[in-house]
């Protein structure tokens, strides 16, 4: 499902003279339905980069990366956007929504993207809100006035809304006590037993040895040589 070869990635830093950092190279990889990789290293390895441009947020300079078939590196930018809406989700470490609106929108969203009748998207948000322990006043609220790890779990909570065959996870479990932890876990591996492919990014190692397969030490891959 998700399927990396010989991925590479400078930065060209314009304000330090022209400076270009290659900052992973050659990286291959493949996940397979109902399988969690986490991807591993010290700070500073690249493990943020290697899913943003898994993501499509980073370009990518060579190699490909396919998603269900699709090569986002090749890909026509509304391609890349069907792909995020009904393939792949993305759990970021930050919860990015419009001001104002309230956070069962916000969780109901990619189903009405998708098709669904408010009453069928509105459920699932009811659901996942129940279950993420966010309490039912704050549903008609904007999710941006709420604390880091509510934020956090409305997150989650929209992310996991629509069955993505795919998912990459950057750290969802962060700023969560040991309850909500534990309901994260549950989606994943309730994510993992209808078969998406995960790659997820875990500083807990707990979380890791619980959810995940196997680990990818993304230092391997990490150059940060600069020309």
């Amino acid at each position: 499902m998700i399927d990396l070869s010989n991925v590479s990635k400078t930065f060209n830093l314009h304000n330090q003279g022209g400076a270009v950092i290659e900052v992973l190279s050659n990286v291959s990889l493949s996940v397979a339905a109902g399988e969690c990789v986490a991807l591993t290293g010290a700070s500073g390895a690249g493990k943020s980069t290697l899913m943003r441009m898994i993501y499509g947020n980073y370009l990518t300079h060579s190699g490909e990366i396919r998603i269900g078939g699709v090569d986002l590196v090749q890909a026509e930018p509304r391609d890349v956007i069907t792909l995020r809406r009904e393939v792949l989700g993305y759990v970021s470490q930050f919860l990015r929504v419009v001001p104002r609106v309230p956070t069962l929108e916000v969780v109901a969203e990619p189903l009405r993207a998708l098709g669904a009748s408010v009453e069928t998207a509105e459920a699932r948000a009811r659901a996942l809100l129940s279950q993420l322990n966010i309490s039912e006043p704050l549903w008609h609220l904007s999710p941006t006035t709420f604390s880091g790890g509510e934020q956090q779990r409305v997150n989650i909570a929209r992310r996991f809304a629509h069955a993505y065959p795919a998912m990459l996870l950057d750290e969802p479990t962060a700023s969560l006590d040991a309850a909500n932890r534990d309901v994260v876990l549950t989606l994943i591996e309730e994510a993992k037993a209808r078969g998406a492919a995960i790659i997820g990014i875990f500083h807990d190692e707990a979380a890791r040895r619980r959810v995940c397969d196997r680990e990818i030490d993304v230092s391997r891959f990490a150059t940060g040589m600069a020309a």
